[in-house]
């Protein structure tokens, strides 16, 4: 069976990417070869980054290509090949990913979702935001360094203390 992802040229997307080890934290311990694979890639194929989460295992993100692009595809193939030539050889490999050539490091699939209103879109960038929180990883979506909230911030988008309130203890930004 192929499955089929969404292809709508200059559509605006979420993405979850994960590690296939999720016990592993080498987003956040390389994030500065995550954030070139991310930027070397953009220059080649230009999208815009909504927002973007990194946590020890997995990423959230938001994109919009160019009006006559949806190969996000590429794009993300690209990212995880360029950033797991950045790390250290040491990870278990299948015998079929040995076959293919590949490293292991990223789970070879991605969730996407194609945004469809400005009340999705608005629900997903909150997810993103949230997510360290709902992790643990922190009490405060702006005390989590690796997250596009800082640039909401710095916009004057939300305030610096958005997501403090009881609203967050009830999974008012996450999964019900």
């Amino acid at each position: 069976m192929r499955y089929r992802r969404a292809n709508v040229k200059g559509g605006t997307y979420f993405f979850t990417v994960n590690l296939a080890e999720r016990h592993l934290c080498l987003l956040t311990k390389y994030v500065d070869a995550l954030r070139e694979a991310v930027r070397s890639v953009k220059q080649r194929h230009p999208f815009y980054i909504d927002a973007f989460v990194v946590l020890p295992d997995h990423l959230h993100a938001i994109w919009t290509p160019p009006e006559q692009d949806a190969d996000f595809a590429t794009r993300w193939m690209l990212i995880k090949a360029q950033f797991s030539r950045r790390m250290p050889k040491n990870e278990h490999r299948s015998v079929s990913r040995k076959k293919k050539g590949e490293r292991g490091i990223w789970q070879r699939r991605y969730w996407e979702h194609m945004i469809r209103n400005d009340n999705d879109y608005a629900r997903h960038v909150d997810y993103i935001h949230f997510n360290p929180v709902k992790h643990g990883y922190v009490d405060h979506a702006v005390d989590w360094a690796w997250s596009s909230i800082h640039r909401y911030i710095a916009a004057g988008v939300i305030l610096p203390d958005w997501g403090w309130s009881d609203e967050t203890k009830t999974g008012e930004y996450g999964e019900r």
